[in-house]
C-alpha cells in the first residue's frame, strides 16, 4: 500500500544513511521527493535509483547551514511539485568528539549551525508551506543529551536535545494547523557517519553491546520508524521524541 500518495516530501541529508534510506522509502510509498544534501554526484545517483524504481524524486545541492537554501528548497519543491506535506529534517553532523575544554568556538558553532540551527531555519520555511493543508515535520535527534551522556559529546548532545525542545515549541504552535512536529531519536546505525565514531573491532563490539538488542540499526530500520511520523498512521502523534535506539537508552548490562 502506498502510504504516501500524492504526498510532496523533502528530505535532508539524504546523500548517504538514514537520509538517503528514508527518500527511497518515501518515494517507494507513493511520495514525490525532493533530495537536499551538500554532495550534488550522490543526489544524482539517488535520484536516478528512484526514478528506476518507478518513483519520482528531484534534487537541490546546498548547504543547509545557510538560510538562502532552507528557502530555495521549499521553493523548488512547491514549483516542481505544487506543495509540500513532509519534511524530513535529517542532516547533521557528529561534532567534535573532544573533551569539552578542547572544544574550540568555531567547532562548537560549528555543530549547533549544522545540527539545531539548520533544523530552525528548515522549519522556518517548511511550516508556512504546509499551512494550506496541514503536514508532518520530523527532526532527525538522539539519545545522546536526551537518555544518555556521553563524554566528548557536549557539542552535538547539546545541538540534538536543542531539536528536541524545538519540536515541542512548534507541535503546540502549529497543532492547531494540522501540523504535527516530532522527533526522531535513532540509536546506533549503520551510516557512514557512524564509521566516524570508531571503526575498528573493538569499538564496533563496545557499541553494538550498549544496546539491549546488542546490534546496531540499518539506515532502512529507521527510515520505516520516519516513515510512520510522515504518514497518517501517526496522525494523533506529536511533540514527541520517539525513541528507536534498539534499547541504548535502558541497558545496563
Amino acid at each position: 500500500m502506498k502510504s504516501l500518495i500524492h504526498k510532496v516530501a523533502i528530505v535532508t541529508g539524504a546523500s548517504s544513511g538514514i537520509g538517503r534510506a528514508t527518500a527511497k522509502l518515501f518515494a517507494q510509498k507513493g511520495a514525490k521527493v525532493v533530495v537536499a544534501a551538500r554532495r550534488q554526484k550522490e543526489l544524482d545517483i539517488l535520484v536516478d535509483e528512484i526514478k528506476r524504481e518507478g518513483g519520482e524524486a528531484k534534487a537541490l545541492a546546498g548547504d543547509v547551514k545557510k538560510e538562502s537554501y532552507a528557502k530555495a528548497l521549499v521553493e523548488f519543491a512547491v514549483q516542481e511539485y505544487g506543495s509540500l506535506d513532509i519534511a524530513f529534517n535529517n542532516a547533521g553532523t557528529l561534532g567534535a568528539c573532544n573533551a569539552t575544554p578542547d572544544i574550540s568556538l568555531e567547532a562548537w558553532n560549528d555543530t549547533i549551525n549544522t545540527n539545531l540551527t539548520s533544523a530552525f531555519l528548515g522549519a522556518k520555511y517548511q511550516l508556512p508551506a504546509m499551512l494550506k493543508s496541514g503536514g508532518s515535520l520530523i527532526f532527525t535527534s538522539s539519545f545522546v543529551g536526551y537518555t544518555i551522556g556521553m563524554p566528548q559529546k557536549a557539542d552535538y548532545a547539546a545541538s540534538k536535545a536543542g531539536m528536541i525542545g524545538l519540536t515541542k515549541a512548534l507541535a503546540g504552535e502549529y497543532g492547531s494547523s494540522g501540523i504535527r512536529v516530532n522527533a526522531l531519536l535513532p540509536g546506533g546505525t549503520d551510516t557512514p557517519m557512524n564509521e566516524e565514531f570508531g571503526n575498528s573491532p573493538e569499538v564496533i563490539e563496545f557499541v553494538k553491546n550498549m544496546h539491549a538488542l546488542k546490534r546496531t540499526a540499518t539506515s532502512e530500520e529507521i527510515a520505516q520508524s520516519a516513515l510512520y511520523l510522515a504518514s497518517d498512521a501517526s496522525s494523533f502523534t506529536t511533540g514527541t521524541a520517539m525513541l528507536v535506539d534498539g534499547g541504548v537508552s535502558i541497558c545496563k548490562t
